[in-house]
Order: structure tokens, then sequence, then C-alpha cells
């Protein structure tokens, strides 16, 4: 008899042997102290925390305007949709929030996802039905969402070197002129930080006559004179033909979209089973997200605090001789290697400090390179970095010595 759950549990246990085995802390998020927020250890006592991993970058999950807009249309709308799009599922709110994307990354439309993931899968493995014949040429760092998507559609896919814009001109070169081809690549990539060569890959898009597909989903909210992106910022939202983005992170709420010209968006809407067989957002999320967004666009001054809080980070990590990875963007990650003491230094800052950064280990990176990331928002302080900085000087210290379990309880802002 095969059992089932005997052969799971065995690869389950293989994954924790491997330290790749992902724990989950309960967060009980608090929106009046965030990024400070209250948990319970293995003693069962309450304790407070620094939250140092999370996406919401410019603090609009706590906004109070986005939680006030939340809270009147969930009376007038209720709590959810009610159905797909095309059942019911479609309300005002999602109507506006698509109109006010389009506009934002200067698109004809706009195309709303629960999340940003399943907006890549689903635009990316339609295109490719759709397309007879077509192949995607993907940077090899790019994320998983982008990679099933490519990888669903059933086409070939040609990756091409990390922002290498010569290597990915030869593989164009080598392409039959009439056949399809969507490059795909992203803005800001999550673990490394870079950022794209958009410029150089919208020019050869032209050149060979390719559907550019750019993911912004580290770059909305946080780049460009109106938070559209690294797009936005360059000024090239209209030479890429389909910008995916999403509204959890740098905007602060929930889903993903994707924005293009109107042929391709309603293409997507009218082909796509990720987003035909969908529940769609509730309506008072797709209101908060508008709200969010409108916010944002008109706030660059927030934007300048965000960038400011990551220059000042980063000269905190310096002064303490922390090494970490530089890069133009936000993304700032500690490589540890040994997904096992990686795991052993975010407990120690977690339990000792009053510090939570998870650990990021396979498949999120390759294994023997996790890394601790560090998610600076615009409501950290200067002091609450020199305490990190300080605080991840010891554990490394600790760390090189194989001492990490001796620490002592330490005494934290």
């Amino acid at each position: 008899m095969f059992d089932y759950n005997n052969i799971l549990q065995q690869k389950i246990d293989a994954l924790k042997e491997s330290g790749s085995y992902r724990y989950f802390l309960d967060v009980n998020k608090s929106a009046q102290h965030f990024p400070r927020f209250y948990y319970e250890n293995e003693m069962g006592e309450k304790k407070m925390a620094v939250n140092w991993c999370s996406n919401d970058y410019m603090c609009m999950s706590v906004n109070e305007d986005v939680i006030g807009k939340l809270n009147f249309i969930s009376h007038r709308s209720g709590a959810g949709s009610g159905g797909t799009r095309n059942i019911s599922g479609t309300t005002i709110y999602h109507k506006e929030l698509e109109k006010t994307l389009s506009q934002l990354h200067k698109k004809e439309a706009a195309l709303l996802f629960g999340g940003a993931y399943l907006a890549n899968l689903t635009a990316l493995s339609t295109l490719g039905k759709l397309f007879t014949d077509a192949v995607f040429i993907s940077d090899e760092e790019n994320h998983a969402s982008l990679i099933e998507g490519m990888k669903a559609s059933g086409c070939e896919k040609i990756i091409f070197h990390h922002n290498d814009t010569q290597h990915l001109e030869d593989i164009l070169k080598a392409l039959p002129a009439e056949r399809p081809k969507i490059i795909v690549f992203e803005s800001v990539y999550s673990i490394s930080g870079t950022i794209g060569p958009v410029e150089e890959i919208v020019l050869l898009a032209k050149k060979y006559n390719c559907l550019t597909y750019i993911d912004e989903v580290h770059a909305v909210g946080l780049y460009g004179q109106d938070g559209g992106g690294i797009s936005s910022q360059l000024g090239l939202q209209g030479g890429i033909d389909i910008i995916n983005g999403t509204l959890a992170k740098g905007f602060g709420v929930i889903g993903g979209y994707i924005a293009a010209s109107q042929s391709i968006v309603d293409a997507i809407r009218s082909f796509g089973s990720g987003f035909i067989f969908t529940t769609s957002l509730p309506p008072a999320v797709c209101a908060a997200a508008t709200k969010s967004i409108e916010l944002l666009s008109g706030k660059h001054e927030w934007r300048d605090k965000f960038h400011k809080n990551i220059r000042l980070l980063r000269n905190k990590l310096k002064e303490q001789n922390i090494n970490f990875n530089t890069n133009d963007s936000h993304i700032t990650t500690i490589t540890i290697g040994n997904e096992t003491v990686c795991k052993q230094a975010a407990d120690t800052l977690l339990r000792d400090f009053g510090l939570y950064l998870q650990p990021v280990n396979y498949p999120t990176v390759k294994k023997g390179a996790a890394c601790l990331r560090i998610t600076v928002t615009v409501k950290h302080d200067e002091a609450e970095m020199a305490y990190l900085a300080e605080s991840l000087r010891q554990v490394m210290q600790l760390l090189n010595k194989n001492d990490l379990p001796q620490l002592k309880q330490q005494e934290h802002p």
C-alpha cells in the first residue's frame, strides 16, 4: 500500500535537515506602532520586536487615509466582491482602480488580479498560447512567477545572462525575424537589488520587433516622480508593452495587475484562465488601493524620505563593518551562505535583540546562498537603524566564532 503521508513527511524532514524549511512567526501587527509588533515566544511570553523584513516600504498599509477608505467602502459594499469579474465581481471600485493604474503607467488599460504572481502567471501563459510559435527571452534572475508563467505557456524559453544586453542581442539575432518574441525582465531584482537595463532592452525590442514584459513589483510606489516605477523614472513607459506591478508592497494593500494596450489587456481578460475563474478583489480593497496610489503619486517627498532612509541605513551598516550587497536600488541583503546558520542568526536577532529578519533561503535563492534581506521603511528612525547595525555586528562576530547560542538578552530601543 502506498503511504502518501509518509512520503511527504520524508520530503519535509529532508527539507528541515537541509536548513531550507520555512518557519513562520505569528506576528500581531500593530497599525499604531508599526514597524514594532508583538508576538509570543516559545515560552508563551508576550514580546515586542521591530520588523525589518516587511515589504510595506512606504507604510501605506497603516496610513490613516487608506484605512479610512477601506473601512468606509467595506460598510457600503461589504467584505467581498461576491464573484468573478464576469459574474457580478466587477464593481465601480474595480474600474476606478484599473483607470488609476493605467494613468499611472501611461497605458490605455489595466487589469486587476488577486496578486502579482497570478498576474504574471496568467498574462505570460496566455500570451504564449495566443501567439503561434512564440518564444520567450528571459533574464536568468527572473522571479518564480515569471518563470512559471512562461513554462505554463508551453512555449520555448531562452535565458540570457543577467542584465547582459549583448547576450540578449546575440539571442535575438539568431531568431527568425517573423517569429513572435517576448522579452521578459524585471526593473528591480528582489535579491541582488540590481536594476534592469530598461532603456537598452527597449531599444533592442524595437530593433528586433519584440514585445517587452517588465515586472515592476519592487519599484512601483518607490521610484519615479509619480511612483510609477523605474520605467516612470526613466520616462520609458511608452517603450514597454506590458507592465506588471503589485498593490501589496509600495502601495501597502493587496493585489496585482498588468498595464498595457487595450488589445493586450482585453486579450488576457478574455482568454486568461487565471483571471476568468478567480473571484475578484473586494471592492473596499480596490478603493483603498486607489487611495494609496493617489496619495503616493502626489507625495514625491515621501519617496525622498524613503531613499534617504536607505542611505542612512547603509551608512550605519558601514560604520559597523557589516558587509552587504551594493546596488543602485533599495534592496539590502547580507549573504550568510549556509541555510542553517542563516536561520540561527535570524533566531538570535529576534530572541536576544528584538529584531525580526526572516532568513531568505532556497528556492528563493540558490542553495548555499541564504541571506538576510533588510527592509527599511519610511517609519524606521535613525536610532533603530543604529541599533540594528550594532546588533548585526555582534551576531556576525559570534557567527564567525560559531557561538550564536551563547548570546544574552540585550536592551533595545
